[in-house]
């Protein structure tokens, strides 16, 4: 945790200089603004994206599985079409099925219910990650307050997007004081650093 720390302090001090370029602006003499879009980290950070693909592989690989069990309940069902009912073989294979049908309901619910605990968990992890890279490099070039906003474009082809657009809560903002890149190469290290412990001195 200590080398995460100083990894992300060297970070901040060495590849993020834009906000010191910013001198000579009325906020050097009272509050220092700077805005960071979050939502574009999530989106487009390599580290984030493999986490969530992991995910998306789990929840593949169990649909397959899934569907190999529906074919097998499937089976089951068709194989009580054959019996009599009302008979003894009949209530047996329809006792099968009925419990078939509840078992994979409930692996269902528990499987995807892991999965989003997994993503949400995910997501959660790094959005401490990136507020941390938020704090340091905003204490670092002396930034009194830093505001989420969003990049995206609007497309008028997408009424969510329009709608976002005109829902923005900053309107306009100096390139120079956006804090997403700087974050985002926090991120980036921290990620290595936590995927990648330097080995412990003997």
């Amino acid at each position: 945790m200590r080398l995460l720390v100083l990894s992300a302090l060297t970070l901040a001090t060495t590849t993020f200089t834009v906000l010191a370029s910013t001198a000579a602006t009325a906020q050097d003499t009272g509050h220092r603004i700077a805005v960071v879009d979050v939502a574009y980290i999530f989106k487009n950070n390599e580290g984030i994206k493999a986490q969530v693909k992991q995910v998306e592989d789990s929840l593949k690989s169990f649909d397959e599985e899934l569907q190999a069990k529906r074919n097998e309940l499937k089976s089951a069902a068709e194989k009580l079409k054959t019996f009599q009912p009302g008979s003894a073989d009949y209530i047996s294979q329809e006792e099968a099925v009925a419990s078939m049908e509840s078992k994979l309901r409930l692996e269902m619910a528990r499987k995807r219910k892991e999965l989003a605990d997994r993503e949400a968990k995910i997501y959660f992890d790094n959005y401490q990650i990136i507020a941390a890279g938020v704090k340091t490099l905003a204490e670092y070039h002396k930034v009194n307050l830093v505001l989420r906003y969003n990049s995206e474009e609007m497309n008028l082809e997408q009424g969510e997007s329009v709608i976002r657009g005109v829902m923005k809560n900053i309107v306009y903002h100096d390139e120079a004081i956006d804090m997403t890149n700087g974050t985002m190469a926090y991120l980036d290290r921290a990620l290595k650093v936590a995927t990648n412990p330097a080995p412990e001195r003997q």
